[in-house]
């Protein structure tokens, strides 16, 4: 494009012509995509928020329920379809735990987390934490 003279009078057209050919060509036809926040609510509010109650109301029912001498050594691993896994760090916990629950204590779990969706408890040996005596926080 030749260089225009700074007098002369078709400089203001040559140049609106030329920002629109610029506006023309550089513009986005596509359509932006929906915005993520909406979906993200909604996928929070129907996956995370309503499994995040049910996991509260049958911890809250294991603290109370549990003694506190094997509820140290347990970990609520998962929830899914009903079923409570439960992680124990050593044998004897696991075996004294077993005969608690069968002596009552699954029962009165039940009853208390029914409307959570609760129906069977599953035990499974193993740790959730580091080392032989370390620290037993959860972590992740």
């Amino acid at each position: 494009m030749k260089p225009l003279a700074e007098n002369s009078p078709k400089k203001g057209n040559r140049a609106d012509a030329e920002l629109a050919r610029l506006w023309r060509n550089k513009r986005s036809t596509t359509e932006l995509p929906p915005m993520l926040g909406p979906g993200m609510l909604a996928f929070f509010k129907q996956s995370v928020a309503r499994r995040q109650t049910k996991l509260t109301h049958i911890a809250e029912a294991w603290q109370k329920l549990v003694p506190d001498l094997l509820s140290n050594h347990c970990a609520l691993e998962a929830f899914s379809r009903g079923s409570l896994s439960v992680i124990v760090d050593s044998a004897p916990h696991l075996y004294e735990l077993k005969q608690l629950l069968l002596a009552g204590l699954e029962q009165q779990l039940l009853l208390a987390c029914g409307s959570a969706g609760l129906r069977k408890i599953v035990l499974k040996p193993g740790r959730w934490y580091d080392g032989e005596q370390g620290d037993k926080r959860v972590r992740f």
